[in-house]
């Protein structure tokens, strides 16, 4: 069975850490719309932050915040929508508080923090996003609930998080949670910094699900579906494709339940070292 629909994560995986992409990586996007192989870019960041590079690479589809939007890149209507409840929102803020965590959090344009500090002065450092703004406040809380602000993902950073941490806040709010560390060998090179995070996503909310809505909204089956990736925040969604793929500077974890390990690394062309061994050219 041919594929018909390229999933994949796009920091660490199409693009490097300076956004660039090689060309390689275009050759390949050029030979999936040659032949009709839509491109699904699936990222932990927001649609306002990442639109203007998927739409370099010419994507189709846009899931963003892990999955609580899909938008129709070509069209730009937004298909899929969720969004945190408030109340999650006060247990998951008071957890942090309580455990002295950084707060920050991606709404419609706009990011909201009390201090860039870690992943969202990454985000500031790396570019400037046209119409997307940083609100820096006193109360993360208190502005989204003050002005009635919908949020599609919450993040709480520190330089290390206790597991215990993570399962505290599964027992009490009704949320999808997993946790990234950005240490050792993946350390945040544009900060020179070292951390963890979680991120906090309405319940059910995953790349994985996102692409479960894409192979009902498309009539296609899993196994028409390549899932390329580099992060821990990949893994179902390798899990839950045709083909699983992960890229050679990919997390040990990615790679332990990938089909297909790329020789390249991201900057060398992993993504299209990964399209051109699966999609041959007809």
């Amino acid at each position: 069975m041919s594929i018909r629909l390229v999933a994949s994560d796009l920091d660490g995986t199409i693009s490097c850490e300076n956004n660039s992409i090689s060309d390689l990586n275009f050759e390949a996007i050029d030979l999936m719309q040659n032949q009709n192989v839509d491109l699904a870019i699936c990222t932990g960041k927001s649609y306002s932050i990442s639109k203007d590079l998927c739409m370099k690479c010419h994507a189709t589809y846009g899931i963003f915040n892990n999955g609580s939007q899909i938008y129709n890149l070509k069209t730009g209507q937004l298909i899929y929508n969720t969004y945190l409840e408030l109340k999650d929102l006060e247990i998951c803020y008071k957890f942090a508080k309580s455990n002295n965590l950084h707060v920050h959090c991606y709404a419609e344009n706009q990011l909201i923090s009390e201090k860039l500090q870690f992943l969202d002065l990454r985000n500031f450092k790396l570019q400037k996003y046209p119409g997307f703004k940083f609100i820096i406040t006193d109360n993360v809380y208190n502005y989204i609930e003050n002005n009635n602000i919908t949020v599609q993902q919450l993040i709480l950073s520190s330089s290390s998080i206790p597991d215990s941490i993570t399962s505290q806040i599964d027992k009490f709010a009704n949320v999808t949670i997993s946790k990234i560390s950005k240490i050792g060998k993946y350390k945040d090179t544009i900060l020179n910094k070292e951390y963890e995070y979680i991120s906090i996503l309405p319940k059910n909310t995953s790349k994985s699900m996102a692409i479960r809505f894409l192979q009902d909204y498309l009539s296609i089956q899993k196994e028409e579906i390549m899932a390329i990736g580099d992060n821990i925040n990949d893994i179902d969604m390798l899990l839950n494709s045709g083909i699983s793929i992960a890229v050679s500077n990919a997390y040990s974890d990615l790679k332990s339940i990938a089909k297909y390990i790329t020789h390249n690394n991201v900057s060398e062309g992993g993504f299209a070292e990964a399209v051109f061994k699966f999609i041959p050219q007809k």
